[in-house]
């Protein structure tokens, strides 16, 4: 989820307590703090714990990216961590050519083959629109085996075109290498632990109301992005490693991050006007029409989304069928 999905449940959270919303009817900050809890494990992440990483190789592709040389870098850590049984973390870093301007590339880790591969991509701006025929023409693509059984724990590609690069920590574990993304996210500032001790500090500070709305708020966060692919550290400083997440959408996607702000903005409206003096909204009738008609719409377009790229890949399949059928018996 986007930090605005995070910061509206958090602010939704909030208002489902009489108390809290009375609080903030009298002037009261204390909503608010619901919604700093949401947005809050982020915050920690890419405003403080990134810039305390310390990697053991940089990889700077520089203005003409060498795919073959980038390839046997990542290779090459990657077994040193395997035989050497000390972990490598890696920065890749992006291509910038100028003010707008940006060469993309693609890293993936083909845990099959056990190979490491780099695409060197074409030139996009800032937004990722792409400049047609910037693509090289030679020295694009480069594999390299890597000699030993991999893991990758969160994706098989990684697209690098905009300000920062990915970053990555290879790792044995056990007789395979597992490959962590941004092993520097989603630690101890995604453990519902911390989350807990957020709202204890907040109850200390500012009385229990805070510390209910900022722990649930930080605890809603960390349990919103179990719903994503990478999982967080539930219960650190007790576990290490991060708990896989469900793997039914990705951060970025754009129809669970709308139903998520839309969602919490009716609740919002909806708590505030129950706890007033005078409601006026129909209750049945609000949520049906305000929370149902989107969702229901939504799920019948994520349905003909599924159905359409189905029918697109068994077609794909039929042609690529007809097309080795003809090879193996052409006709006369």
């Amino acid at each position: 989820m986007k930090g605005i999905a995070h910061f509206a449940t958090g602010a939704a959270l909030a208002t489902f307590f009489p108390a809290v919303v009375q609080a903030g009817a009298e002037g009261s900050l204390i909503p608010v703090l619901g919604a700093i809890g949401g947005i809050l494990p982020d915050t920690l992440d890419f405003r403080f714990a990134r810039y305390f990483e310390v990697y053991d190789l940089e990889i700077d592709p520089g203005p003409e990216p060498d795919a073959a040389a980038m390839a046997e870098a990542l290779a090459e850590a990657m077994r040193r961590a395997y035989t050497s049984g000390r972990d490598q973390a890696v920065m890749v870093h992006s291509v910038r050519l100028g003010v707008d301007l940006w060469r993309s590339y693609t890293l993936s880790f083909d845990s099959e083959a056990g190979e490491v591969r780099v695409h060197v991509g074409p030139l996009v701006n800032t937004g990722g629109v792409i400049y047609p025929g910037s693509e090289p023409e030679v020295g694009a693509e480069a594999r390299c085996e890597v000699g030993v059984p991999l893991e990758s724990t969160y994706s098989e590609a990684y697209e690098v075109a905009g300000f920062s690069g990915p970053s990555f920590r290879f790792a044995r574990e056990e007789e395979r290498l597992a490959v962590h993304f941004l092993d520097w996210h989603r630690r101890w500032s995604h453990s519902l632990v911390v989350a807990a001790g957020l709202g204890l500090l907040c109850s200390l500070l500012w009385g229990p109301w805070a510390g209910i709305v900022a722990g649930l708020g930080a605890a809603a966060h960390i349990l919103e992005d179990q719903l994503g692919h990478m999982g967080s550290n539930l219960f650190w400083p007790f576990t290490r490693g991060r708990v896989p997440g469900l793997g039914l959408l990705h951060s970025g996607d754009v129809l669970p991050n709308f139903l998520t702000v839309w969602t919490s903005v009716v609740l919002i409206l909806f708590n505030l006007d129950r706890f007033s003096a005078r409601p006026w909204l129909p209750y049945p009738g609000f949520l049906l029409g305000a929370l149902g008609l989107p969702w229901g719409l939504s799920g019948l377009f994520g349905l003909w989304h599924r159905f359409a790229s189905r029918e697109k890949i068994d077609k794909a399949a039929l042609r690529e069928g007809d097309l080795v059928a003809d090879t193996e018996h052409p006709t006369s």
